[in-house]
């Protein structure tokens, strides 16, 4: 018998659950699932039918960090830090929701895995702790911009200078986690999440992600022009008429991301 993969995949109507599959290191993350999660990312952004992404890990816990059980490499940093550059650019930039499902201990790199993520929904039993500082290490995963975007640089500093473990209740109150739902419901409280967002118009849904990611560097002027050009492109897909559509007659739309613009036949002009 083989051994079970480091990353598993499942979908579900529409939504693409992957789970760190290596239970015994409480989803420590090895170079097999740096490279497993790399190639999982990308498949799911090429993937039309895919409109949602929950990441979560097996075994209850999400994930403990880097595995250093084996010792310091012989291969140079530089190069290894390559694919988890690869990994943190691909979520960011992934043109779908994405939700983390934490049960257990997020740490390190573990907890930006989760950071990287659209919504975090954890248990009132998960921990977390940027715990770097405590192995003689600095921010990875792209913490060091992560943390600061979202709860200022003071409490980034504390977080990471101090590489303290904190619950789920205080992660909420410093708005590093979307929700904290008992155990018991978290399965569910997910899936009723991930069904919601898949049934979003795909295109709308992909450019606010963009615009929100990246209005935090922008100007007010750029954030305007990207606004109206996103804004363009939606108008694009039959998704608006469809919405339209739908108000008018008290219905929830039935979202496809379908180009919906005429081709030169369909609009009575064969002329350039």
């Amino acid at each position: 018998m083989s051994e079970e993969p480091a990353l598993l995949s499942a979908d579900t109507g529409g939504v693409r659950t992957l789970t760190l599959n290596r239970p015994h290191r409480k989803n420590a993350i090895n170079q097999e699932l740096w490279d497993a999660l790399r190639e999982a990312l990308l498949a799911a952004g090429n993937d039309r039918s895919v409109r949602a992404v929950v990441l979560t890990g097996a075994g209850g816990a999400f994930c403990s960090g880097a595995d250093i059980s084996g010792g310091p490499s012989s291969v140079h940093p530089l190069y290894r830090m390559r694919t988890l550059t690869e990994v943190a650019l691909l979520l960011h930039d992934l043109p779908i929701p994405t939700i983390a499902k934490v049960t257990g201990v997020a740490v390190g790199a573990g907890w930006n895995l989760a950071l990287g993520c659209d919504f975090v929904v954890a248990t009132p039993e998960s921990t977390f702790s940027q715990i770097f500082a405590r192995r003689g290490l600095s921010l990875d995963l792209g913490g060091s911009w992560l943390l600061p975007k979202l709860v200022g640089l003071q409490q980034a500093k504390r977080l990471a200078l101090l590489a303290e473990t904190i619950d789920a209740a205080e992660a909420r109150s410093l708005n590093l986690v979307t929700w904290v739902v008992p155990a018991a419901e978290i399965d569910g409280f997910v899936a009723d999440l991930g069904t919601r967002l898949a049934a979003g118009a795909p295109v709308a849904l992909a450019q606010n992600k963009a615009l929100l990611n990246e209005g935090a560097d922008r100007t007010l002027r750029d954030a305007l022009a990207g606004e109206a050009r996103a804004q363009a492109v939606n108008f694009a897909t039959g998704d608006v008429a469809k919405a339209y559509a739908a108000f008018a007659e008290k219905r929830e739309p039935r979202f496809t991301g379908h180009w919906a613009v005429p081709s030169r036949d369909e609009s009575g002009s064969n002329h350039a």
